[in-house]
């Protein structure tokens, strides 16, 4: 990490924006390029809040000094982009699951570098899921959270596990939880430019 950079740049989310503006889109296809290029870039972000989490396993930062470079991310990527409403629907769906990211590895660190002591990722995605039908967001979030927290403790992952829940807030999350357990499992840096 370059010491006045942080872990995630302006000018690489840029980068990123001016892909998508140039990329051909169609919404329908979920193989295609301009497709491929969301999940790059969402993994891409993923990447980079697991490298803080890195960090401050390995003392090189604090919890302090944590949240805000997660902070710091969160303006980055949460910023309203002029996008074509097809795209700008894709980024904003991204942009959700990051949420469900940056809070499982907030959760992480504040637990002290591990997870929860009870319950599984299973668990905890079905629990956030009952709060989500009950309109309690916050609690919602918090156990998606737990069950983030639980992956980057190396608890293993299974998208498919998760394909029978109903789409909203939990769902998208579980998505950001997905690209969480690849980054855990195999943290390369995505190519911005190919």
């Amino acid at each position: 990490m370059e010491e006045d950079e942080g872990f995630y740049s302006r000018e690489r989310w840029n980068n990123w924006m001016e892909r998508l503006r140039d990329e051909k889109f169609d919404p329908e296809d979920d193989d295609g390029d301009g497709a491929r290029l969301f999940f790059n870039l969402q993994d891409d972000i993923t990447i980079a809040c697991t490298k803080a989490v890195e960090a401050y396993e390995d003392g090189e930062i604090d919890d302090e000094v944590f949240m805000e470079e997660i902070d710091e991310i969160r303006r980055i990527v949460m910023a309203e982009e002029e996008l074509e409403e097809n795209k700008a629907m894709v980024l904003e769906g991204v942009q959700t699951s990051l949420i469900g990211v940056m809070a499982s590895c907030e959760a992480y660190v504040t637990n002290n570098g591990s997870a929860a002591d009870d319950g599984t990722v299973d668990e905890y995605v079905r629990e956030a899921r009952r709060a989500e039908k009950e309109d309690d967001m916050d609690r919602a979030l918090a156990l998606t959270a737990e069950a983030g927290a639980l992956i980057l403790d190396d608890e293993g992952f299974d998208a498919e596990a998760f394909e029978d829940l109903e789409y909203g807030f939990v769902s998208e999350w579980v998505n950001g939880l997905d690209s969480l357990a690849q980054a855990v499992s195999e943290p390369e840096t995505i190519e911005e430019e190919e």
